[in-house]
């Protein structure tokens, strides 16, 4: 009988182990070939996996259950899955980035002032200015390019190649898949989309005090430290308060709604957050926007302004980061 008992029970254990791992083949959307190489991982961490020949990858989901999952690959645009399920095996077709190449790049080697201008350009708005930002380095630049032929009002940037970012400020390797960058001259504002993975380099003894404060300075007052403590319901206690755009206060109940579980923004106008004397202002573009304990939320429901908005690569911190 117990042995009966231990084999029932080492069933639902490998069962259960099992649906911790997302299967998936990554195919072409034109041609349907495999894309070998194409990488699937949670954005904006350190947990993913590698296509091999096949097109075909495992992921182990077991500390990301509730995050979307996004398959990146060299010259395709990413894809970004909501709703899955961990019973069956993903097919995921990806669009080439094909007619990024046709002008820019020929160009782009007659016009290395324009190309330099534009460079510094990108480095400040896409990293940022901050004292971190100084300390990245991008390391293909090579792979950046810009519309030349028509910049009159908007500077718009591709890359074909994952950008790589070296943070010697925080000690993170970044990879960073660009879908869209635009510089918009008259309002000398940028939107930019993409999807981000991090890696932890290696931090010498006398360096780890000096890159923990680093990294505290970042978190504390950013998107994720709020996210994490409207989570736990205690914004006051960590130095937030929220408002109207009439400053009429708001509270953790005014802004969330609760179901299975899971947690949503679920307030329809512009809110105003202060913290330490740094104002934000964000604009929900959803009905309602997930968003989790890690600090992670649904970005394309949310548009950010004022401090919180103005926080660039070079600032970021992966969701595994702990305070």
């Amino acid at each position: 009988m117990r042995k009966f008992l231990f084999s029932i029970l080492l069933i639902l254990f490998i069962k259960q182990a099992y649906t911790q791992v997302i299967t998936g083949c990554v195919l072409d959307e034109k041609d349907k070939t495999a894309i070998c190489c194409a990488t699937a991982y949670f954005n904006g961490t350190y947990v993913g996996a590698i296509a091999n020949e096949q097109g075909n990858f495992e992921l182990d989901c077991s500390k990301n259950k509730l995050m979307p999952i996004t398959i990146s690959a060299i010259g395709y645009f990413s894809v970004t899955l909501y709703d899955y399920q961990f019973d069956e095996p993903l097919i995921i077709y990806l669009k080439p980035k094909i007619y990024q190449l046709s002008e820019t790049t020929i160009q782009a080697k007659s016009l290395k002032r324009k190309r330099k201008r534009y460079l510094k350009l990108f480095k400040e708005e896409f990293l940022g200015t901050t004292e971190n930002a100084l300390l990245c380095t991008l390391l293909n630049e090579e792979d950046i390019t810009f519309n030349y032929e028509t910049d009159k009002d908007t500077i718009k940037v591709f890359a074909l190649n994952p950008i790589q970012v070296e943070n010697k400020a925080l000690a993170y390797q970044v990879t960073y898949y660009l879908d869209k960058f635009e510089y918009y001259k008259q309002t000398q504002s940028t939107y930019f989309e993409g999807n981000i993975q991090f890696k932890e380099r290696n931090i010498a003894a006398q360096d780890q005090h000096k890159i923990k404060e680093k990294r505290e300075l970042c978190y504390l007052g950013s998107r994720m430290h709020f996210i994490r403590a409207l989570w736990l319901n205690r914004l006051q206690s960590n130095g937030f308060t929220v408002t109207t755009l009439n400053y009429q206060k708001l509270n953790e109940e005014d802004l969330v709604s609760q179901k299975g579980g899971r947690k949503f923004f679920n307030y329809k106008q512009d809110i105003y957050i202060y913290f330490d004397r740094k104002i934000s202002r964000i604009r929900f573009l959803f009905d309602r926007v997930y968003f989790d304990e890690s600090g992670f939320f649904i970005a394309a429901g949310i548009h950010w302004k004022g401090a919180m908005g103005e926080q660039r690569i070079a600032d970021w911190l992966p969701y595994e980061y702990q305070y």
